[in-house]
């Protein structure tokens, strides 16, 4: 007669896996390059920008997370990126401006700001650390900053092979 195999990990129940994967944020990421608005694609021309500005259809970017970037080496004034979220806001998810790794570091310090820490408390957390999604290296870093204060022990990795981070002391 066969015995069966229990899996002690999944069944126990101050044991959680916390995987950021599981909250990254759908919806299409847009880049919007204003070097297309400059003159010979160096020179802001206010007049001009605001005129692109004022004329663009800000439709199109509707639940969308909206990067702000200028691909040439022009010396951008801070008022332009300004400029352009107060038409984009009340469109866009989400406005930033740089590049997709700063938005999904901005969007993930939302996520763990916003995190509820009461099904953590007293329990063993284990952050999940391959995703096949970009989840940012600051997001784990934030992640283990709200969990400490509550949880009994941090571990990352999988339940079969993680690193112990932190432990309570009693």
């Amino acid at each position: 007669m066969e015995e069966e195999i229990v899996n002690r990990v999944a069944n126990n129940q101050n044991l959680i896996t916390l995987d950021l994967e599981d909250f990254y944020p759908d919806g299409k990421r847009v880049i919007f390059d204003i070097k297309d608005w400059l003159y010979e694609e160096l020179i802001l021309k206010e007049k001009d920008f605001r005129a692109y500005v004022k004329n663009h259809d800000w439709n199109q970017y509707q639940d969308q997370y909206v990067i702000l970037t200028c691909s040439t080496d022009a010396i951008i004034p801070g008022w332009a990126y300004l400029l352009l979220t107060t038409a984009l806001q009340p469109y866009a998810k989400k406005i930033a401006a740089g590049d997709a790794e700063l938005l999904n570091a901005l969007l993930f310090e939302e996520i763990v700001n916003n995190l509820d820490t009461k099904p953590y408390q007293d329990k063993a957390v284990i952050i999940k650390g391959c995703s096949g999604k970009p989840v940012p290296e600051s997001a784990y870093i934030s992640l283990v900053q709200k969990l400490q204060p509550v949880a009994k022990t941090i571990m990352y990795g999988e339940a079969c092979s993680s690193v112990p981070l932190y432990k309570r002391k009693k």
